[in-house]
């Protein structure tokens, strides 16, 4: 009987063992099929499609061209795939010329007829089709009724036009949908889809265009197109296409665009628009308008991308409605005038200014005049440059054994502002960056508050070391921010002295930091990391902290008073930071208690901060040392050490008199301080930070109930439970305000 088992477990593993090597045989490559229509679809596409070549163990790519590539007047663009080593499967005729409405009905019909062939004998596993056009929805139809799994890249977005509808469309036809925004997530969750099946990856152009941004060579290329005398900066690109419901006013645009740009007298690069209906009519009126001869003007039918994408972003503005004006163009910080209602809907960045109503010519020329040369922070709304990567995990998750029939869901419609730790892979987080007197620290700081992972460095004395010192440690934390599971939603920095925190401009540094005044902090940092920035004092950045994290969470009026080597702080008032006219509101160390007192280093008398900052402390103890009065029984000092406001401290608590009275002094001078602070803003709440804020509390506290207003008295006098205050206000500005959008 027992040999009998033994047999039988032996046949069972036997067999279990075939079972797994028959499962590995099956394993086997996905045939993904990428179809491309159009130039503009191609540099969404590239991208994947050499992920995907350069994975040859995992896919088979199988690459079909069809729509305007195939057009001399559109510049036969199926050659820039041929030239970036693509084979191409199949080339499709499916264009009916005519660029009316009739012929765009007619060329999807067209292609749903010559498709069903090409799709038999590929047999793709999964068809990867892109955008809003009608050769992608003739694409999306015949797979679906072919039973093929269809990827739709950029569903859910909102643009304004026809191309909405035919956008949804195709999202209905899809099984799998990678998208660029959380906006557009949200829209696909709104319209019943799959939360499993959605993947936001952020837009695969951006894997290159970031990439690629800071070539060498971006002069070479401005003057092969422009001309040898045009600068970088000083010339305007422009792409306006038609809108297929309402072409005619469409084509009025498009004249008054021109005329504009007559009329501005600058170095214009156009391209041609693209094969909508309309497009005929728009050519006309340029060729009317002399635009192919004129001087100023370089008319061309197509830029490899690349090149595209330098030209974009040197440029001193970008006009029209191409969809590239408000996602590519945002990622330099590149000015854009968007005409008429193509866009309208899409997320964009503050480097966006509508003209809806582009009804006048002069209309557009003073758009042309408010925007040309302006620099914007960079955008990083549609991706980060890590989309490829995500798009290739998703298709190796693909089970091609589950159901090919699509399941809607309809729970109720997600908020957009919450955040699902479980949907989304990568948390939320921010880059810190704090600029101490003797120390530039650097944190990646979470949407709890978390620091997950800190960097310090000496801070250097000039200028040009301290901010290539500011980018490496930014660029070495964006890297690890990858390995820790963190996506960076931009910068924010902390720094002594008084801020302009809507230029991001250090005016006036403190004597701690050399060579910080007159810095735009802002630009520098946006354009080496492609990430927006937020700049203030290090005083208004501890009071955001505690906003966030801290005692002041859910006050709507409280004061955050730093005591460390300085003295500095922050109001909140109706829950918003008080930044004053000219941005030194809350300038906490410099209330003067007395018209006699010690010397501040601001240059006045009598400040709080000549009292009872970390500074003035270490002062008075080196005279008492220096008098030999400080020094208690029991007291342990080495000869060799500094003398600090730790040893003032020790001593007083060891029954040193003059000891116990500087620091008294220095309790009665803040308390006093802080009173006329109760006295004018009225807070709920003053919270103490910093490394003496443990020692003032109880002073303070007694100070203010014998001597304020009867009305103020019970106000309380908290220490703060943060860490890194300086660090952790610096991340709550990009934490709060990274998702916000100026429309």
């Amino acid at each position: 009987m027992e040999q009998y088992f033994l047999r039988m477990q032996r046949n069972k593993e036997k067999k279990s063992m075939e079972k797994m090597g028959e499962s590995n045989q099956c394993k086997r490559k996905l045939r993904v099929c990428v179809a491309t229509c159009n130039r503009a679809d191609y540099s969404k596409l590239a991208p994947i499609m050499s992920g995907i070549k350069s994975h040859p163990e995992d896919f088979e790519l199988e690459v079909v061209v069809l729509g305007s590539h195939l057009i001399d007047d559109y510049g036969n663009t199926f050659r820039m795939i041929e030239q970036d080593d693509f084979d191409i499967g199949s080339k499709l005729h499916t264009i009916v010329r005519g660029e009316d409405e009739a012929a765009m009905v007619e060329s999807v019909g067209l292609a749903l007829v010559k498709l069903p062939d090409v799709i038999q004998r590929l047999k793709p596993d999964i068809l990867v089709v892109h955008g809003d056009r009608f050769d992608a929805l003739a694409l999306a139809t015949a797979a679906a009724l072919m039973n093929i799994r269809i990827l739709h890249l950029e569903g859910g977005e909102v643009s304004g036009t026809i191309d909405d509808s035919i956008r949804h469309a195709i999202s209905k036809l899809a099984h799998y949908h990678a998208c660029c925004t959380r906006m557009a997530e949200q829209h696909l969750i709104a319209m019943c889809e799959d939360h499993s099946r959605i993947l936001l990856a952020g837009c695969p152009s951006y894997d290159k265009l970031l990439l690629s941004h800071h070539r060498e060579d971006y002069m070479d290329i401005i003057k092969s197109w422009l001309g040898d005398k045009v600068q970088e900066g000083d010339y305007i690109v422009a792409l306006q296409h038609p809108v297929t419901t309402d072409i005619q006013h469409s084509i009025k645009i498009y004249g008054l665009m021109l005329d504009a740009l007559i009329s501005f007298n600058k170095k214009t690069l156009i391209l041609f628009p693209n094969i909508d209906a309309g497009s005929k009519e728009m050519v006309r009126v340029m060729r009317r308008k002399g635009i192919e001869q004129h001087p100023n003007f370089r008319a061309v039918k197509h830029i490899p991308f690349e090149q595209f994408i330098q030209l974009v972003s040197h440029a001193g503005c970008m006009i029209g409605n191409s969809s590239c004006g408000v996602r590519e163009a945002g990622a330099f910080g590149t000015p854009v005038i968007n005409l008429g209602t193509r866009q309208t809907g899409r997320e964009t960045g503050e480097n966006v200014l509508h003209v809806r109503d582009a009804d006048t010519h002069n209309k557009i020329y003073h758009a042309l005049e408010l925007q040309f040369g302006k620099r914007y922070p960079c955008s990083k709304i549609y991706g980060d440059g890590n989309a490829v990567p995500r798009i290739l995990k998703f298709l190796r998750s693909i089970d091609l054994d589950e159901p090919l029939q699509k399941t809607f869901c309809f729970p109720p419609v997600k908020d957009p502002i919450s955040q699902d730790i479980d949907h989304i892979l990568e948390t939320q987080s921010a880059l810190a960056v704090d600029l101490g007197g003797t120390n530039l620290r650097v944190a990646i700081v979470c949407m709890r508050g978390t620091i997950v992972k800190k960097y310090s460095q000496p801070n250097p004395k000039t200028f040009e070391a301290r901010m290539e010192l500011i980018l490496k440690m930014c660029n070495d934390a964006m890297r690890d921010a990858v390995g820790l599971n963190c996506r960076i939603l931009g910068v924010g920095v902390s720094t002594g002295g008084r801020v302009n925190p809507q230029d991001g401009v250090v005016l006036h540094s403190t004597k701690l930091i050399q060579e910080w005044s007159s810095v735009d902090l802002r630009t520098p940092i946006s354009d080496a990391l492609h990430l927006p920035v937020w700049v203030d004092n290090d005083g208004n950045c501890a009071a955001l902290a505690e906003r966030k994290f801290g005692h002041g969470k859910g006050l709507e009026n409280f004061v955050t008073v730093i005591t460390g080597t300085g003295i500095g702080g922050g109001i909140i008032h109706h829950n918003e930071l008080v930044h004053g006219s000219t941005f030194c509101a809350a300038e906490l160390g410099h209330i003067m208690v007395s018209l006699e007192g010690p010397e501040c280093m601001c240059g006045s008398r009598g400040c709080i901060e000549a009292y009872a900052s970390g500074m003035a402390l270490q002062r008075e103890a080196k005279k008492l040392h220096d008098e030999d009065l400080l020094k208690v029984e029991g007291m342990d000092m080495k000869l060799s050490e500094p003398i600090t406001a730790a040893h003032l401290i020790s001593a007083a608590k060891m029954g040193n008199s003059k000891a116990d009275a500087v620091l008294t002094k220095a309790a009665t001078a803040l308390g006093v301080g802080i009173i006329n602070i109760l006295h004018i803003v009225n807070p709920s709440q003053v919270i103490l930070s910093g490394v003496l804020a443990s020692y003032y509390q109880a002073p303070v506290q007694h100070v203010i109930s014998q001597r304020a207003l009867f009305s103020v008295q019970n106000i309380k006098v908290v220490t703060s439970d943060l860490e890194e205050p300086a660090l952790l206000g610096a991340a709550s500005m990009v934490l709060d305000y990274a998702t916000r959008r100026i429309y």
